[in-house]
C-alpha cells in the first residue's frame, strides 16, 4: 500500500506512529516510539565523531546510546577500516567535532578490530589526530582497554615520539604529562622506541628513567632541549609568584599546565600568562582571569582579549569550535561556577567578543542566498540532557544557538519552534505547537540563548515546520529542522508533510535535517535528492547547507 491508497482508504495520510506504507524495510521505530528512517553506519560514525554520545539522550541514557554507536563504528571499521580510518582522521583535522576524544576512540577500535591495512592506516593517522600529548595519552588508554600492547601498537605508538619536530616534542612531553591514568614515562617503558637521533634518544630517556644515575641524559640533550627542561625544573620549583611571573615573562613557551597549581592564586602569574595563552586556554580561563582582576572596566586587557576573540584567522588556526565558544559564553556570562563556589562579574566586553566569536568559529560564509525556514525542536526530549555536562546547555539551547547563524547568514529567514502540543492540560498550549523565536539577524548569542528559556515543552512533530510554512504560505527554499529526531507526536510524517509542500506551493523546497544526538535514525528520507542529513554542533553545517541548496 502507498501513501496514496493509505490516504484513501483511512481518509489521511499514515501517522508517525506508523511506517510510510512502501518503505517499512526503509523505517525503524525510533526511542519515543514514532517511525523514522534508520541511517546507514557511516552516518552514524560520522555522526558519532562530530557529536560523540555524552549525556545521552531524553529516551536513551549514555551507557546504551555510547555501546550502540559503538557497535556501528565496529561494523564499518570491519566493513572498510581504511575508509572508517581516513574519515575519522578527516573530521578530527578539519575541526569539525567539538572534542577530538571520539576521532581516538574511533582509532583504538581500528586498532583493535581491524584488519592489516586497518591498521597501517591507524598508524599514519596517528599523528594527525593525535595533535598533542594529552591526545596520545587518550589513545593509550582507549587502546590498552581493547587490545593490549602488540608488536603493531609498540611501532605505531613509538612512532608519535620518533617522528615529531624535536622541539615541539620536548613542548608536549613537558606539558601533558599524564592523562587518564597514563604518563609519557609508561607509554614509553611499553612502546620502547628506538631513535638513530642521539639528542631525541636523550630526551626519552630524561622521561622514561628520570632517576637514572649520572651522568644524567640531560647532559646529553641538544642546546635548545637542555635550556626548555631546565628551564621547566626552574618553574617547578618555584614558590614565589613573582619570580614564577618574571620567568613566564622571559620563556613565553612556557604554559599554564607548567606552573605549579598553588602559583596559579596569583594575579602576577596571570598577567605574566596572559599575553602567550592559546586561543583554547584562553577561552576556558577567561572567568580566573575576571577573578584576578586582569578583565576590569575599561582595562587595556579587556580591549586585548576582546580582539583576539573576534580574530578570524586566529579562531581558525586554533581549530575553535563553535560549542566550544557556547559553552564558553554561557559559562562566563553566569558570573558564577557550575561547580564550584567561584563567582566573577562577566566583563561586557568580553561576552560581545564570544557573541561575535560563535559566529567567526564556523567555517567562513558570507550569504547563504537562499530563504530558510528554521525550525528548533523544542519538544520535551531536547530540554534533556546536558550538553558536555553544563546544565544549562541543552540540546535545545544548541538547537536555538545554530538558528543564529542561519538568521545571520541566510538573506532571508524565519525561526521558530515546534512541538506538538496535545497532552497539555491547558486549551491554550495544546493548540499553540509553533513558536516564533525571537531570533534574527540582528540578535545576539545571549538573546538566542534565551529565546528557549520558559519554553512550554510538548510531543515532538518534526513535520510541523513544513505544515505551518504551508498554512501561511511562506515561499522556503530550504527548512533547516535541528531536532533529535525522536518523533512521534504528529498526524502526518515530515517527509509526507515536505511532499505536499513542494506539490502545493510548486516550490522545490528542500530540507536539511541537523541532527542535535548521536541517535540512529533521521527523518530524511535517504531516497530524496532534496534531503540531507547533516550531525549537528559541526562547524561545516552553514556551508553544507549553502552548497546543497544551491546544487
Amino acid at each position: 500500500m502507498t501513501t496514496q491508497t493509505y490516504r484513501q482508504v483511512y481518509g489521511q495520510p499514515p501517522p508517525q506512529s506508523e511506517p510510510i506504507p512502501g518503505r517499512e524495510a526503509d523505517m525503524v521505530r525510533n526511542n519515543a516510539g514514532g517511525f523514522a528512517f534508520k541511517v546507514d553506519d557511516w552516518t552514524r560514525l560520522e555522526r558519532f565523531l562530530t557529536l560523540g554520545t555524552e549525556g545521552g539522550t531524553y529516551y536513551v541514557c549514555e551507557r546504551k546510546l555510547t555501546r550502540d554507536n559503538a557497535a556501528a563504528v565496529r561494523r564499518c571499521i570491519e566493513s572498510d577500516g581504511v575508509r572508517a580510518v581516513n574519515r575519522t582522521r578527516e573530521i578530527s583535522e578539519s575541526g569539525r567535532a567539538a572534542k577530538n576524544d571520539p576521532a581516538l576512540f574511533a582509532l583504538a577500535m581500528a586498532a583493535a578490530f581491524g584488519g592489516a591495512d586497518a591498521k597501517r592506516a591507524v598508524a599514519a593517522a596517528l599523528p594527525y589526530v593525535a595533535r598533542t600529548g594529552t591526545h596520545l595519552l587518550h589513545f593509550v588508554s582507549f587502546m590498552n582497554d581493547m587490545r593490549g600492547w602488540g608488536r603493531w601498537a609498540k611501532r605505531a605508538v613509538g612512532r608519535w615520539y620518533l617522528e615529531r619536530d624535536r622541539a615541539n616534542l620536548c613542548l608536549q612531553l613537558l606539558k601533558y604529562r599524564q592523562r587518564d591514568g597514563w604518563t609519557h614515562r609508561d607509554v614509553l617503558r611499553l612502546s620502547h622506541p628506538q631513535s638513530n637521533d642521539r639528542h631525541r634518544d636523550a630526551l626519552l630517556r630524561w622521561v622514561a628513567h628520570p632517576d637514572e644515575p649520572e651522568p644524567r641524559p640531560l647532559s646529553l640533550l641538544s642546546g635548545a632541549e637542555t635550556r626548555m627542561v631546565a628551564v621547566f625544573e626552574q618553574i617547578q620549583k618555584c614558590s614565589d609568584p613573582r619570580e614564577a611571573a618574571v620567568l613566564l615573562r622571559e620563556e613565553p613557551w612556557l604554559t599554564r599546565e607548567m606552573v605549579p597549581t598553588d602559583l596559579l592564586a596569583a594575579r602576577e602569574v596571570w598577567e605574566a600568562l596572559l599575553p602567550h595563552l592559546p586561543m583554547t586556554a584562553l577561552l576556558r580561563n577567561l572567568p580566573a582571569l575576571t577573578r584576578h582582576g586582569l578583565l576590569g572596566p575599561l582595562s587595556n586587557e579587556v580591549k586585548q582579549v576582546a580582539e583576539r576573540l573576534t580574530d578570524r584567522a586566529a579562531l581558525r588556526k586554533a581549530r575553535i569550535h563553535p560549542l566550544a565558544v557556547l559553552i564558553a559564553h554561557m559559562t562566563y556570562k553566569e558570573g558564577r561556577s557550575a561547580r564550584g563556589a567561584a563567582t566573577w562579574e562577566p566583563a561586557p566586553e568580553i561576552v560581545d567578543a564570544l557573541d561575535d566569536a560563535f559566529i567567526l568559529a564556523f567555517e567562513g560564509v558570507d550569504e547563504i542566498n537562499a530563504r530558510i525556514y528554521a525550525g528548533v525542536d523544542i519538544s520535551g526530549s531536547m530540554g534533556f540532557p546536558a550538553v558536555r555536562g553544563l546544565p544549562a546547555l541543552t540540546p535545545c539551547v544548541g538547537a536555538a544557538a545554530m538558528a543564529l547563524v542561519f538568521a545571520r547568514k541566510a538573506r532571508q529567514c524565519v525561526v521558530r519552534g515546534f512541538a506538538d502540543g496535545r497532552g497539555r492540560t491547558d486549551l491554550a498550549l495544546r493548540t499553540a505547537v509553533m513558536r516564533p523565536l525571537e531570533i534574527t539577524g540582528r540578535a545576539s548569542l545571549n538573546e538566542a540563548v534565551e529565546a528557549t528559556r520558559g519554553i512550554p515543552f510538548g510531543g515532538t512533530d518534526c513535520a510541523l515546520p513544513m505544515l505551518d510554512a504551508l498554512k501561511n504560505r511562506i515561499p522556503v527554499d530550504a527548512f533547516v529542522i535541528l531536532t533529535d529526531n525522536e518523533t512521534w507526536a504528529g498526524k502526518v510524517h515530515p517527509m509526507d508533510a515536505l511532499n505536499r509542500y513542494r506539490s502545493e506551493m510548486n516550490i522545490p523546497a528542500r530540507m536539511v535535517v541537523v541532527a542535535m544526538t548521536a541517535s540512529e535514525v533521521s527523518i530524511a528520507d535517504p531516497e530524496d535528492a532534496g534531503s540531507l542529513d547533516v550531525a549537528g554542533f559541526d562547524a561545516s553545517v552553514p556551508r553544507l547547507v549553502e552548497d546543497f541548496v544551491r546544487a
